[in-house]
């Protein structure tokens, strides 16, 4: 069965939620405790991703992804969030823990890369935690770079350092 990509619509958003909150679950508990990764809760997810979609969609795309009529994974891009007119940020993939390592991740951003080709951006970044060496592995791969910048957030009570990455279009 292979993967199918297509734009998301509101009708998916609770479910994106709900799956984002999965995948951060998976991805960052090797190195999160428990109490970082208890909020949101799903649905508190998928009301964020309809807000957010709300304030942002004129300039914002979202993908997702599916595999069987099942939603397994999404992207999420825009404008660079440093104000550089020429670079497209990808601010997210996330999959379905059971569908990682089934080229869906690489789907997504092959797809993401293209669609910031097409609004004419050459260059793309993103922000990865520093802590989610399987994430930066997967994006070095896909020809993504370390650019130096760092900065600091947090997952709940606990501060979490990222990294940007970059690439050309």
């Amino acid at each position: 069965m292979t993967v199918s990509l297509r734009p998301a619509t509101d009708a998916d958003l609770m479910a994106v939620g709900a799956l984002h909150q999965r995948s951060r679950v998976a991805a960052y508990s090797s190195f999160l405790p428990p109490e970082a990764l208890a909020e949101p809760t799903e649905e508190a997810m998928g009301r964020y991703w309809v807000e957010r979609l709300t304030w942002e969609a004129a300039d914002h795309r979202m993908t997702v992804a599916e595999r069987g009529g099942r939603l397994v994974g999404f992207s999420y891009l825009g404008p660079d969030d440093a104000g550089d007119s020429a670079t497209g940020l990808l601010s997210a993939i996330h999959l379905e823990p059971d569908e990682r390592r089934r080229g869906t991740g690489r789907a997504l951003m092959t797809d993401a890369l293209e669609a910031m080709r097409a609004r004419g951006w050459s260059r793309a970044a993103l922000w990865v935690l520093h802590d989610n060496a399987p994430a930066r592995r997967f994006y070095e791969r896909g020809g993504w770079q370390a650019t130096g910048l760092r900065s600091t957030d947090r997952i709940g009570p606990v501060l979490v350092h990222q990294l940007r990455y970059a690439r050309e279009v």
